[in-house]
C-alpha cells in the first residue's frame, strides 16, 4: 500500500537525485541509472497510484511467508508487514531495529538468522 510516509521519502529522494549525489550513488547498480530512477520515482509520486494496495491479493497467498520489515524505513510503516492479513501460523513477521529499508544489507547478519531459522522451521 502507499502510505503518506512512502510518498514524502520518495519526494525528498526526488530533491537528492536532483540536487544531491543521490543519482551518483545509484549508478553503480544501473546501467541507465536516469531511466531506473525516474520509472520508479514518477509511479509512486503519481496521483492516481496513490490507490495502490495488494492486501487483498496477499490473502490469496497459500505459502508460508516471512515478511521482514526495518523500523527505520523510510518509505513504509510497520503496516507494511502487519496488515498483510494471513493466519498467524502462515506468517512469520519479523521487526527489525536499526534496519532501514533493506534489511538484507542493513542488517544482513540478522536478515540471514531469520530466513535460516524460517527455512529450516518449513523444511
Amino acid at each position: 500500500m502507499v502510505e503518506e510516509v512512502s510518498v514524502q521519502s520518495i519526494e525528498q529522494a526526488r530533491v537528492a537525485y536532483e540536487s544531491g549525489d543521490l543519482r551518483e550513488r545509484l549508478q553503480r547498480y544501473h546501467t541507465d541509472v536516469d531511466s531506473a530512477f525516474w520509472q520508479w520515482n514518477d509511479v509512486w509520486l503519481s496521483p492516481a497510484f496513490r490507490a495502490f494496495d495488494i492486501r487483498q491479493d496477499c490473502r490469496r497467498v497459500t505459502a508460508p511467508v516471512l515478511a521482514i520489515q526495518g523500523e527505520d524505513d523510510p518509505y513504509g510503516s510497520m503496516a507494511q508487514i502487519d496488515d498483510i492479513a494471513l493466519p498467524a501460523s502462515q506468517i512469520q513477521r519479523v521487526k527489525l531495529t536499526g534496519c532501514g529499508h533493506s534489511p538484507h544489507r542493513d542488517q544482513t547478519q540478522a536478515t540471514t538468522e531469520q530466513v535460516t531459522r524460517f527455512l529450516l522451521d518449513k523444511a
